[in-house]
């Protein structure tokens, strides 16, 4: 037994040997949050051990972003964390029905707040310290109940691309198009958008008028000069609408001044019809 997470770098290297370095098998991927940086390094090279594969993040505003550039299967969370804290990451990533947008398990030394987790909607709860063994089997068991949906059939969802870069406000907007049935992918700055609409052929960008690089603007004009966007509209968002101009880019279907995810969501519905 490794014990409390300890996990040397010899004994998780013989792990890893044993298993084979091939990532390409590994199913599950966890993110793992906790500003802890020992026991993130050494609970990382364990679960990897276990062929999970691992993100991590060492505060709450880390992980939104991380959860901006990956979609996790399940999040291993500690509570007592500067900033946000735990507490707070689990309210950004509560959607608007009161679940969260993954299964999460809390793992925390505060034991005592296992009864307050009773009525939050986390998938589980360890106290810290906690067996290594205990921990994977308590994982295995949250990925059997919350098993994957399997991968939607081509047209069968309308995928829209969601460019916005605040961390904060991701979430909220990723629960709103998923509940209303649409698939999303994110990026964060203005040319990811033309370089993922080139290879994903979305059927809406939604995008943010200030984004890091390059502006909305810029963007949208360059989508319509570019052939292979032709016919993918743009919901144009965080712009004055006294400093829209249509004729700039015939792409741009709708100019949105706020960010509410719900005014994005019923523009991008009213786009595509």
């Amino acid at each position: 037994m490794c014990g409390r997470f300890g996990i040397g770098a010899e004994t998780a290297g013989c792990l890893n040997c044993e298993k084979g370095n091939d990532m390409s098998d590994l199913v599950d991927r966890i993110l793992l949050v906790d500003d802890e940086m020992h026991l993130l390094i050494s609970l990382k090279d364990y679960l990897v051990s276990e062929r999970f594969d691992v993100v991590t993040a060492s505060s709450g505003e880390e992980a939104l972003a991380k959860l901006g550039e990956t979609k996790p299967d399940l999040i291993v969370l500690d509570i007592s964390m500067p900033g946000m804290g735990g507490l707070g990451f689990l309210r950004q990533i509560t959607g608007v029905d009161g679940k969260t947008l993954y299964p999460v398990l809390v793992l925390t030394a505060r034991s005592m707040m296992e009864n307050f987790f009773d009525s939050v909607p986390v998938a589980g709860f360890l106290p810290k310290p906690c067996d290594e063994n205990k921990l994977v089997r308590t994982i295995r068991k949250i990925l059997a109940t919350h098993q994957k949906q399997p991968a939607p059939v081509q047209g069968q969802k309308l995928t829209v691309l969601l460019a916005e870069d605040d961390p904060l406000l991701i979430p909220g907007m990723m629960s709103g198009f998923s509940a209303a049935g649409f698939s999303v992918v994110i990026v964060t700055e203005g040319p990811d958008v033309l370089d993922k609409s080139v290879s994903l052929k979305p059927d809406l960008v939604v995008m943010k008028e200030m984004l890091p690089r390059l502006n909305g603007s810029a963007v949208a004009r360059l989508i319509d000069v570019m052939p292979s966007l032709s016919g993918i509209p743009v919901v144009l968002y965080g712009i004055k609408l006294e400093d829209a101009r249509p004729g700039d880019a015939k792409c741009v279907k709708k100019h949105l001044a706020t960010n509410h995810s719900k005014a994005l969501l019923a523009a991008a519905q009213a786009v595509l019809g």
